[in-house]
């Protein structure tokens, strides 16, 4: 456990942070990575899945290892931070939604419904996305790959801009950090990754994932599950003041950037196999062909 002051000229507070390094976290990705590789190849299918599962598991490893060092990388300049925040809560103005602060004032004075959105907030977000990718693995194995991609690259184009630190709405004043209020703060209780890597959100980016690709995908009547899950999340992350509009905006952006272009690289990856599987049978059917042999 260390504690880390977070904030500048007037914001100062201690944070315990307690967890994973962004070093163990790549000791563990390594780890899963060699495990599964060498459970690949067996000859036992279940060891061969449970070894693949190893690997996807990998992955994740290695996003929240980034997701620390970002969190390192991006905590210097606190004053900036702010001076940022402030910038976004001016610029929203302009947009056609609601100020963060009367969204949260929704709340305020219901203990009982401020406890279940920071709850929500701490438990839902990593939760929701690792129910969705073992379903994803499981039940639709086609389709794991390219949505997991999407994924990965989402969360690594939202980490980039994270280096650039803005601090959320709770943290400047005329607003309430909920999960203080009402002791339930994640900052406080070992998740303390960095609080100043506000923009762009990673819970809407993973929400709307986990959202869009479970209607999309899913047959069951159930699937509506997803898209209440995205639509919850928004609301958490802002009645809590966790995250500025314009934070789960810019996130969305990241993500219909980055699924255009994986499935755009997909396709035609597909397409230029398909070409070059094409040619190769149109040649084999001309060698195979026997030439007329003449009997005169």
């Amino acid at each position: 456990m260390s504690v880390a002051r977070v904030g500048g000229t007037g914001h100062s507070r201690d944070v315990q942070t307690v967890g994973l390094t962004w070093e163990h976290s790549f000791e563990v990705a390594a780890v899963l990575t060699a495990g599964g590789g060498l459970l690949a190849l067996s000859k036992n299918k279940l060891a061969r899945n449970v070894g693949a599962f190893a690997r996807e598991t990998a992955v994740i490893g290695v996003l929240y290892g980034l997701w620390r060092l970002a969190g390192e990388l991006s905590g210097a300049s606190t004053d900036d931070a702010y001076r940022r925040a402030r910038w976004i809560e001016h610029a929203e103005r302009f947009l056609p939604l609601p100020s963060e602060r009367s969204m949260q004032h929704l709340i305020l004075g219901h203990r009982t419904v401020m406890q279940a959105a920071n709850l929500y907030y701490a438990a839902m977000h990593m939760t929701m996305m690792l129910t969705f990718l073992i379903w994803l693995f499981v039940r639709h194995r086609d389709q794991y790959r390219p949505v997991r991609q999407v994924m990965a690259w989402t969360t690594l184009g939202c980490l980039l801009v994270q280096l650039v630190p803005v601090a959320p709405p709770r943290m400047l004043s005329g607003f309430v950090d909920t999960g203080r209020l009402t002791d339930q703060s994640v900052y406080s209780h070992g998740l303390a990754i960095d609080q100043l890597s506000a923009m762009p959100s990673v819970h809407v980016a993973w929400a709307v994932i986990v959202g869009y690709y479970a209607w999309r995908i899913s047959p069951s009547r159930w699937r509506w599950l997803g898209p209440a899950h995205t639509v919850t999340t928004i609301l958490v992350v802002v009645v809590t003041a966790n995250h500025w509009w314009l934070d789960g905006i810019v996130a969305v952006l990241i993500l219909t950037g980055v699924a255009w272009a994986v499935y755009g690289v997909r396709q035609a990856w597909h397409t230029m196999r398909a070409g070059r599987q094409s040619a190769s049978e149109s040649g084999t059917k001309l060698i195979s062909v026997p030439e007329k042999v003449s009997t005169r």
